[in-house]
């Protein structure tokens, strides 16, 4: 694996993978093709697009793909606060995933401005 796989951002990110696939696989089966479906995809695309980014040869082309990964977790945001409202996850479980969300949030930005100013 290259570098990519090293950076505490995807590696943060790819964390955040792993815990929805753990919490949604306990949703109720009406939503296997539904809300965890959209889920899964949406947490995905965040370090999927992290690792395009990262091979893009220009600055522009990198924080494009970089946007993707944060918008794409902000729609994974709405998703947790759904999932509590419905009761598929507990209101601890909601904080958890929204202050890891929140973390990568901060960690995207960042890694943004460290490419801006290259």
């Amino acid at each position: 694996m290259g570098l990519v796989y090293d950076l505490n951002l995807w590696k943060e990110s790819h964390q955040l993978v792993l815990d929805v696939y753990k919490i949604v696989a306990n949703f109720p089966k009406e939503e296997t093709f539904a809300l965890s479906n959209q889920m899964k995809r949406c947490v995905v695309s965040i370090p999927a697009n992290i690792v395009e980014g990262y091979k893009k040869q220009t600055k522009a082309h990198q924080i494009h793909f970089y946007n993707i990964s944060d918008t794409s977790l902000e729609e994974l945001k709405y998703y947790f606060l759904l999932s509590k409202d419905l009761n598929y996850i507990t209101s601890q479980q909601y904080k958890i995933l929204i202050n890891k969300s929140e973390e990568v949030g901060k960690m995207i930005s960042g890694y943004i401005k460290h490419i801006q100013n290259k």
